[in-house]
């Protein structure tokens, strides 16, 4: 297991910006999506580019989280979060039913309270370190809106009205979730904690959102929105988005790079001492069946930002 030490320099080198421009634009997206596309990494480094205050912002974040964490000052018993949900849909298919969306609620109880039905699969070398992170999603309200346009791409425009979207619901205090075509093969994306109110949320895919309707294989078990959420309460990719990269929690291990499908029990990382990898984790790329956990780091980390002083303490 790797041992995370957070400094001002790691958070600097963290956030610092990427030079190319990765970002989906509005592209029709492939007919079958082989592998899991989530944007929120490439999301951050253009949003890096357009704040110049953000990362500031975000490496003040990373020092209180470090600090709330260590001092074990994490929030206790059960806090509910109300969903909002905002379809804009051009065909009736995307404009998928409240059953869907429902769906879609369960899931993410189910996954982030240790509920859903996979959790103690077996052969899962990382049992010891699951976790229960003990949040409640509930739906607030539905918004719909028709649209001509046949995809939205990754640069925020399905959040402003101005540009044919539907503007936040307080964001503040309501996490916000868009449905609609993202295209790219992107199956969604989040912004994480320190960025604009006013775009602040998850964005899913109609085709990968829920269980029921047009939930889409092998993205049909509603883990893309528990892989976003995961984004949204300031959790990285597995891998640390390099090579052997760091996603600054303690009990995870080192990944060289992001899995897909379904690895094989015993998959290791070509990474220094070769560890097992924690591939069932929800912020790795595996297809939804595979992915079942989060650590308890993972939990330590998102509950952090929900206490007093947090990034998102406005939702207690």
């Amino acid at each position: 297991m790797k041992k995370i030490f957070l400094t001002v320099t790691a958070a600097m080198l963290l956030f610092s910006c990427n030079n190319e421009d990765n970002s989906v634009t509005e592209t029709p997206e492939a007919s079958v999506t082989a592998h899991r596309g989530c944007a929120s990494d490439e999301v951050l480094q253009w949003q890096l580019k357009e704040d110049p205050g953000l990362a500031q912002r975000m490496k003040d974040i990373e020092i209180k989280t470090a600090e709330m964490i260590s001092q074990g000052r994490i929030v206790n018993g059960v806090m509910e979060i109300p969903v909002v949900f905002n379809v804009l849909y051009r065909t009736s298919a995307e404009n998928i039913s409240t059953a869907q969306l429902q769906s879609q609620i369960d899931v993410l109880n189910k996954d982030f309270n240790a509920q859903n039905s996979d959790f103690n699969t077996a052969n899962n070398p990382y049992s010891s370190v699951r976790a229960n992170v003990g949040i409640r999603f509930v739906l607030d309200a539905i918004n719909r809106k028709s649209t001509s346009k046949s995809s939205w791409g990754t640069r925020d425009a399905m959040k402003k009205s101005k540009r044919g979207g539907i503007d936040p619901t307080s964001p503040t205090t309501k996490l916000n979730i868009w449905v609609c075509t993202i295209g790219g093969g992107i199956l969604g994306y989040a912004q994480f904690p320190g960025g604009s109110s006013s775009t602040d949320g998850v964005v899913l895919d109609s085709k990968y959102t829920g269980t029921t309707g047009t939930a889409t294989y092998p993205f049909n078990l509603g883990r893309t929105a528990t892989h976003e959420v995961g984004h949204w309460m300031n959790l990285r990719h597995i891998w640390g988005d390099a090579t052997c990269g760091s996603d600054l929690v303690s009990d995870t291990p080192t990944h060289n790079t992001a899995n897909y499908g379904v690895p094989p029990v015993g998959h290791r990382s070509t990474c220094s001492g070769t560890p097992l990898e924690m591939y069932m984790n929800y912020m790795d790329y595996t297809d939804d069946r595979g992915m079942y956990m989060f650590s308890n780091g993972q939990k330590s980390r998102m509950l952090a930002i929900f206490n007093v002083g947090g990034s998102r303490a406005s939702f207690r």
